[in-house]
């Protein structure tokens, strides 16, 4: 393993150039990459700015709803350019990080898309971003291969496999290590340019092509961002303009009341969007994180059977099949549980009830995290889809602002502080050493599921509101006290020896910083990434 410096021009690469690197990190490659970052960072800069003063607004308590200056594009009547083949079946979407035996796994599981992870389930270590990279580069050519050094079982690609879509870091992530012009490299570019660069060519000679999801967007001139860069992209590689086809998650609150302006933003390249469900309670708590009367409830009390989620659903529904785009369910936590047959039946079974939901309120399809889960997903589509999918079924949902801000009912509970703390701690010391995607008691929990968990915690704290259901104040003594305590319990459940040798320690002392900070962290990742390996 050798150190690159300086790779082409005023990009620098600062990490570890480990065999197969190369095939990546070429000049051509990182020159691509550089003029986009050169191109869109003043942009993106504006963009992450307008993101700060409308928070400001927030807090100040301002809410969140329809722009009177774009009405214009929710009452006109045009629809976006069109959906290939391949991404018009899209009922069973398994999602999961750049892993070599993820990839191939997923690639090979019974679902009509594998979405590959470069965000929330992927912890951007320099070797996972690279490696993740070189993995995808062979899943496209074909030759991807895996051993497993522990068992000696080998794994290959089935054919067909699954439609690839790969998922870029936010616009709020930079890559420190490649630096353009002396400054970290915007992340979400970074993953964009390199797969792309590399792979856009080969995707349409097998009939396919270079898709995306699009994480974490607040507002329709991020989506404006995209499709710039999006339009670069394609230019500088002589390609035609539209050849790209994106999905944008909507996981913000913000971006919830600019569906309709997203899909225009990005209507030669758009092909639908996505209920990021996890992400959007986590901003909803965000957003409205002081105001009164929003102290969120337990985390698992909020689940799209409340009002709020489900007007969520179908808003995003009913916008997309207006416009010709699909519009793709959500991810329910539920993994399969071994050696436990009533707990994984009554599992599946509530998996079964949410996917039924997302039928009912007209949706094309959802994710599932677990290839167990796959069967179970299909099932409930199949029966509820007359084709490949539901943009024909007229859709009426009078869904209005007040609807989407109606706030989630429940308790805030011990327990539920606890199970905060507890998950909180372990995704954050699972992070920090390099683990993205982490089953806990049973459910699969990423980035978005931990941001809930902290950041509720941080809210109860804070708020005036913040009260337990047997009325103590959520002070910061007792979340100190509780801290301890989750902390001796996860000692024992882990043994001796593997809490020694994590890093269970530095999570707690930035588990305490997140929550009793003055202001709440906008993503935990960001503080986070200076303690990755």
């Amino acid at each position: 393993m050798t150190e690159l410096v300086t790779t082409v021009g005023n990009a620098d690469i600062l990490g570890a150039l480990e065999v197969g690197f190369e095939r990546v990190l070429t000049e051509e490659a990182v020159a691509f990459t550089s003029r986009l970052v050169r191109q869109f960072r003043p942009t993106l800069q504006a963009c992450l700015s307008t993101r700060a003063a409308k928070q400001a607004l927030f807090d100040r308590g301002v809410t969140p709803d329809f722009l009177p200056d774009t009405q214009h594009i929710r009452d006109g009547l045009w629809t976006i350019r069109g959906i290939p083949a391949d991404l018009r079946d899209r009922r069973v979407e398994i999602t999961g990080p750049v892993e070599r035996k993820m990839v191939i796994n997923a690639l090979n599981a019974p679902v009509q898309c594998y979405m590959a992870d470069f965000e929330d389930s992927l912890a951007p270590t320099w070797q996972a971003v690279i490696q993740g990279q070189l993995n995808l580069m062979d899943a496209v050519a074909g030759t991807i291969e895996h051993t497993d050094p522990a068992t000696g079982k080998q794994y290959r690609l089935n054919d067909p496999p699954a439609t690839l879509i790969v998922r870029p870091r936010g616009w709020h992530l930079m890559e420190k290590h490649m630096l353009v012009d002396g400054a970290p490299a915007p992340a979400a570019i970074v993953d964009f340019a390199l797969y792309f660069f590399h792979n856009a060519r080969a995707l349409i000679k097998r009939g396919t092509g270079p898709y995306f999801y699009l994480p974490k967007l607040e507002s329709h001139l991020e989506a404006r961002l995209w499709n710039d860069v999006f339009i670069a992209a394609q230019d500088a590689l002589g390609m035609n303009r539209g050849t790209i086809k994106a999905t944008v998650l909507i996981e913000t609150l913000p971006a919830a009341f600019e569906m309709d302006e997203i899909l225009y933003e990005l209507r030669d390249h758009v092909v639908g969007l996505n209920c990021g469900r996890w992400d959007y309670i986590f901003s909803m708590i965000k957003t409205l994180k002081l105001q009164p009367g929003r102290v969120m409830a337990d985390r698992f009390a909020v689940d799209m059977a409340q009002p709020c989620m489900d007007s969520y659903s179908k808003l995003l529904c009913q916008t997309c099949h207006k416009r010709g785009a699909l519009a793709i369910g959500g991810m329910s936590p539920f993994i399969p549980v071994k050696n436990d047959p009533a707990a994984n039946d009554k599992a599946f079974g509530r998996v079964r009830a949410d996917k039924q939901r997302e039928v009912d309120n007209g949706h094309d399809g959802a994710w599932v995290a677990h290839p167990g889960l796959a069967s179970v997903v299909r099932d409930v589509f199949d029966a509820g889809l007359p084709g490949a999918n539901q943009l024909e079924r007229p859709l009426n949902w009078p869904v209005t602002a007040d609807d989407l801000l109606r706030q989630p009912e429940g308790p805030m509970t011990e327990a539920g502080l606890r199970n905060n703390i507890s998950v909180a701690l372990q995704y954050i010391e699972a992070w920090i050493t390099g683990q993205g995607c982490v089953p806990l008691y049973n459910l699969m929990e990423d980035a978005a599921t931990a941001e809930i968990s902290r950041a509720q915690v941080w809210q109860w704290i804070h708020h005036p509101e913040g009260q337990l259901d047997d009325g103590r104040q959520i002070t910061i003594e007792l979340v100190t006290q509780v801290l301890a305590e989750e902390l001796d319990i996860i000692r024992v459940e882990v043994g001796d020896e593997r809490y020694e040798s994590g890093r269970f320690s530095e999570a707690r002392d930035l588990l305490f910083q997140l929550c009793m900070a003055d202001e709440l962290e906008d993503f935990f990742t960001v503080p986070a990434y200076e303690l990755l390996p």
